[in-house]
């Protein structure tokens, strides 16, 4: 299964690598518009992004859409090989994290999401999500389950990165919808 999900992975990633930049540009702005309906936060609300990395989706205005509309935001930290949501501000200094991403400093407030916006190396239509191998969402998704928590998880890709089937594991937790330049795939309403 290991080897499938690596087959899968590369060929998502080739495909996504393959778009041209303002192809990328255009598709992340039209994933922003179409976000921007379909995520409800109410003010105060916690909403996990992504800063991207590589040719990654850009959702740096949906999360700034969010903001200004009450949402507190946060992105992901590697913390002891973990993944922690630190408070990204306005004008608050990051620091490198390493696989070409940043973060906020070790002095943000760390937050647990009601929303989280997912990056994908791969998704199936059935809510499966392929990322980028060392499970850090998935470990960080059953973390804030065991605290009690059951945050909204949003997928968010480009349509190149869709897979017919991705194979799944007992660890692995299927995102609640995927939304692409093309379309929103909702598995359980918005």
């Amino acid at each position: 299964m290991r080897q499938e999900k690596q087959r899968l992975r590369a060929q998502a990633l080739a495909r996504r690598d393959a778009m041209t930049e303002k192809a990328r540009i255009e598709a992340s702005l039209a994933v922003v518009d179409r976000c921007t309906d379909l995520v409800a936060v109410e003010p105060g609300s916690v909403v996990s992004g992504f800063l991207p990395i590589r040719t990654e989706i850009d959702i740096r205005p949906l999360m700034m859409a969010l903001a200004d509309r009450g949402a507190r935001l946060c992105v992901p930290a590697i913390v002891e090989d973990r993944l922690r949501f630190r408070e990204l501000l306005r004008g608050a200094p990051l620091e490198p994290q390493g696989f070409g991403t940043y973060a906020p400093a070790p002095d943000a407030a760390v937050l647990d999401p009601d929303v989280m916006l997912v990056p994908l190396a791969a998704f199936d239509r059935s809510g499966g999500r392929i990322g980028y191998g060392r499970g850090y969402y998935d470990a960080a998704i059953a973390e804030l389950r065991d605290k009690g928590k059951a945050p909204r998880l949003i997928g968010v890709g480009f349509a190149v990165q869709e897979v017919d089937v991705v194979p799944t594991e007992p660890h692995d937790i299927p995102l609640h919808a995927i939304v692409t330049e093309r379309e929103a795939i909702l598995r359980d309403g918005p």
